[in-house]
């Protein structure tokens, strides 16, 4: 589905500093719900311009209503409450301090259900202000890892599978819904498979699941989530991303898509891979030998622009590397994006405005050079 469109991008784009400042206020209880609303509109006006400037295809919000790409996990559910977390980020290669690492997150304590609609709010404004198609991202429910605890959950979810269980069938719910107000786009975010990609991140993990055990878990939930859409609704375009971690310009994991890439292009019937590749972190092209071929195909957009810098790629070294890819992959199913979002987290990575939109003004301008 939608293989006609080789430039896209992840989906976060920076929030305007005044629309921190609204979610600040509003926190402060002094903005309403209602005028950070406002607030939000406004910025996604702004955002969806940007990306119409560049000339992307596939439009997002920017995922501005959103704290973080956590959302679905960390925001629009009942039956949690805030748990510490420990995770090891890194920057140039060195570990960031307490103080700069992602220390929040939740817990579930009770059986978890939906609250709120943030994802139908979303969708409801793309729907009649995007100037052509438009996603929805969401954190897939194969990450419910980070919010089991073996301690606070143990009563209502004694293993993370039960709890994954639940989750998949709220996400199921949560995606049919949006799919009966228009959506046709829908992307999973899955950074499950770092655990195998990376060893290193297993001891990262509430679970602590052996990599080929995390492999089997992350397989069958994604698999049971696309399934389940793709089987009401085939029409219906489905995006996975996988990468390795981006809060503030740094990463978690690193590693090839080796271990997991037999399986998971030929087991999670999505209709586009979106797969970092901006660093020698990623590991190399060969891993897409295991990409199917014939008319079902998936298109694999190449993440070769890195959001975590503002250095600007070299564009020739872009379409050599999309022909490199070419030798695993045929052209017309390959396309190009960053390698993530520009701001996973609200504050966003270390670069600017400016920063951002030359790097999608590069992604379309190559997809043109490339395919035309």
């Amino acid at each position: 589905m939608a293989t006609e469109y080789h430039a896209e991008h992840v989906g976060s784009l920076l929030r305007p500093p005044w629309l921190l400042q609204a979610r600040d206020a509003h926190e402060r209880g002094e903005l309403t719900r209602q005028e950070l609303r406002e607030a939000e509109d406004r910025a996604i006006s702004e955002l969806i311009d940007l990306q119409e400037n560049a000339g992307i295809g596939v439009f997002t919000d920017g995922e501005a209503r959103r704290e973080s790409w956590r959302a679905g996990l960390m925001e629009s559910l009942d039956g949690v409450r805030p748990a510490t977390r420990t995770m090891r980020w890194y920057r140039d290669g060195k570990e960031l301090s307490a103080q700069e690492t992602l220390t929040d997150g939740v817990a579930a304590v009770s059986k978890v259900s939906r609250k709120g609609d943030l994802s139908n709010i979303e969708a409801r404004y793309m729907a009649a202000h995007a100037p052509g198609a438009f996603k929805i991202t969401m954190i897939s429910a194969s990450m419910g890892g980070m919010i089991w605890h073996p301690t606070l959950s143990a009563q209502p979810y004694p293993t993370l599978n039960d709890l994954i269980e639940d989750l998949a069938a709220l996400q199921i719910e949560e995606i049919g819904g949006l799919i009966d107000q228009g959506v046709r786009w829908i992307q999973l975010d899955s950074l499950a498979y770092n655990q195998v990609i990376d060893p290193a991140q297993v001891g990262g993990s509430r679970a602590g699941v052996d990599p080929r055990t995390a492999l089997e878990a992350a397989i069958a939930v994604d698999s049971k989530i696309v399934n389940a859409v793709k089987r009401e609704h085939p029409d219906v375009t489905v995006g996975m991303h996988m990468c390795r971690g981006n809060y503030r310009s740094s990463y978690m994991a690193q590693g090839s898509y080796e271990p997991v890439a037999e399986r998971l292009f030929n087991e999670v019937p999505v209709d586009r891979f979106l797969l970092e590749y901006d660093t020698e972190r990623a590991g190399g092209f060969e891993p897409l030998r295991f990409v199917p071929r014939g008319p079902s195909a998936p298109t694999v957009v190449l993440g070769l622009v890195t959001t975590k810098v503002p250095g600007l790629e070299n564009q020739d070294d872009l379409c050599r590397r999309v022909e490199e890819a070419a030798r695993y992959v045929p052209l017309e199913n390959l396309a190009i994006s960053p390698q993530c979002g520009f701001a996973s987290g609200s504050l966003g990575n270390l670069i600017t405005v400016d920063d951002e939109r030359r790097k999608l003004d590069l992604v379309v301008s190559t997809a043109r050079q490339v395919w035309g």
